[in-house]
């Protein structure tokens, strides 16, 4: 069963998106990559999906290969640049803020990868922007009963922005 969209709303019932407070940084050339608009209808959608309505706020950064292969090192101890890393804010005991924590983007990994699965590129970062959202929540893939979780509420963020399951065999 599809997960519901949970729609946050006004006092007077008029449906909204949740408050995000989006960073977006590029550290490589733009060309070719999603403008922060789509970003933000992503991470919105992600957040709805999820039941998450509150403000958030979160910050995205698109690199190039080396600082993804420094970051996947530094704080997975892979030595290679993936797609995507999630770094969750973890905040003192007692202090209440909004904050999610950190997307990495790594702008060729992800241009590779929809070339080689043939899909579009601003598609695949829509996933991975998605998927980053999610581990900022807590969801993980370690489990299969976790990642089919996760996967569902993934799938359905891409529905409601109109991009097909990239899970689904070609």
């Amino acid at each position: 069963m599809a997960p519901r969209i949970a729609r946050p709303t006004h006092r007077n019932g008029v449906s909204r998106a949740p408050l995000l407070h989006l960073h977006l940084s590029y550290a490589v050339t733009r060309r070719g990559l999603p403008a922060a608009v789509s970003f933000r209808r992503w991470i919105e959608t992600a957040l709805r999906v999820a039941g998450r309505g509150e403000n958030v706020e979160l910050s995205v950064r698109i690199v190039g290969a080396r600082e993804g292969r420094l970051l996947n090192r530094r704080y997975r101890g892979r030595d290679y640049a993936t797609n995507v890393l999630s770094f969750p804010v973890e905040l003192p005991a007692g202090v209440d803020l909004p904050l999610l924590g950190d997307i990495v983007l790594c702008a060729p990994v992800l241009a590779g990868e929809a070339s080689a699965q043939g899909k579009r590129l601003a598609a695949h970062c829509a996933h991975l922007s998605i998927h980053g959202v999610l581990h900022l929540l807590g969801y993980d893939h370690r489990k299969r009963n976790d990642a089919a979780r996760m996967e569902a509420l993934e799938v359905a963020a891409l529905a409601a922005v109109g991009i097909e399951d990239p899970y689904r065999p070609r």
